[in-house]
């Protein structure tokens, strides 16, 4: 197999099991627990094999067994005793680890397969919020220290994109519009992070709403189109990385002057970039949430 990065620093090992470098030095040293390959210049560095192992080992302490009684147990049992311990667990952390394994090593496969495990005993929104949000929230974690690559990012949250798409298209197809209010949600230019204004959409769906979703960089004039043709309607939007910081409040004012030109006309607004705004200071037509959840609570 093919794989982007198959081999990783301790510093990488770090990153991504939440381990310090001491402790796994340690746990090598004590209890054989790794086998870290030399560089030819003495460098340490380990393997898929090791990371998935020193993952599961983690999880196994994290879930009250010992180093040294896990130290004992042949490699291939620890993968079985992680399974049975994971059966009665609740933390979402072993499948949050599978879901990195499965990116890390672009395994398709395995993503599906703890997709498939966890729907049985979830449902789709609960998985979202359990084991996607923290997902996500790590990833990002690790692609700003390096240790994963913007392929690594893509590949994880377009198989996320496809799963929230295939549960949108399944409550649509039952047609359940019970209310006239009209959620028209939308990113402003520059903007492609999707993945949070995707799973609104789906709440909104779901709670019987009209929902019309126009997705990335869409430029104002666009939005004025629909004020022809609904006289209630609420925007909602994500600005994760834009508008930036030098034209956010540009962008506000703006917004406010062209498209909420009544007060049936509201902005629901959530993402990173509202730090850089007085939130005091806003329009009382816009709104501003901290989390997707007290936004869906509003609903």
């Amino acid at each position: 197999m093919n794989n982007v990065k198959s081999t990783f620093s301790i510093k990488d090992l770090e990153n991504l099991t939440g381990i310090k470098a001491h402790t796994i030095r340690i746990w090598e040293k004590r209890y054989n627990l790794l086998e870290p390959e030399r560089t030819e210049t003495n460098i340490r560095y380990y393997s898929l094999a090791n990371l998935q192992k020193l993952l599961n080992i983690s999880y196994l302490n994290n879930n009250g067994y010992k180093i040294s009684k896990i130290a004992l147990l042949k490699s291939d049992d620890i993968p079985e005793l992680v399974k049975e311990v994971s059966k009665n667990d609740h933390t979402n952390n072993h499948a949050i680890d599978t879901f990195k394994l499965s990116m890390l090593n672009f395994d398709q496969k395995l993503f599906y397969d703890t997709y498939e495990s966890l729907i049985k005993e979830k449902s789709f929104i609960e998985m979202f919020y359990q084991d996607f949000i923290p997902l996500l929230s790590e990833i990002g974690m690790l692609w700003q220290t390096d240790t994963i690559t913007p392929a690594h990012e893509h590949f994880l949250t377009s198989l996320i994109r496809q799963k929230i798409l295939i549960n949108t298209e399944i409550i649509q197809s039952q047609n359940q519009e019970k209310t006239d209010k009209v959620f028209v949600l939308y990113l402003p230019d520059n903007e492609v992070h999707e993945l949070g204004l995707m799973i609104i959409n789906y709440q909104i769906i779901a709670k019987g709403h009209k929902s019309i979703f126009l997705g990335q960089s869409v430029p104002l004039d666009s939005l004025k189109d629909l004020l022809k043709y609904y006289d209630d309607i609420t925007f909602l939007s994500y600005f994760t990385v834009m508008p930036d910081k030098e034209n956010i409040v540009d962008y506000i004012n703006e917004f406010s002057k062209e498209i909420l030109t009544k007060k049936s006309i509201k902005l629901w607004v959530l993402g990173r970039m509202l730090q850089e705004l007085d939130l005091n200071k806003l329009p009382k037509q816009i709104t501003a949430f901290n989390s997707i959840e007290n936004l869906v609570k509003k609903l």
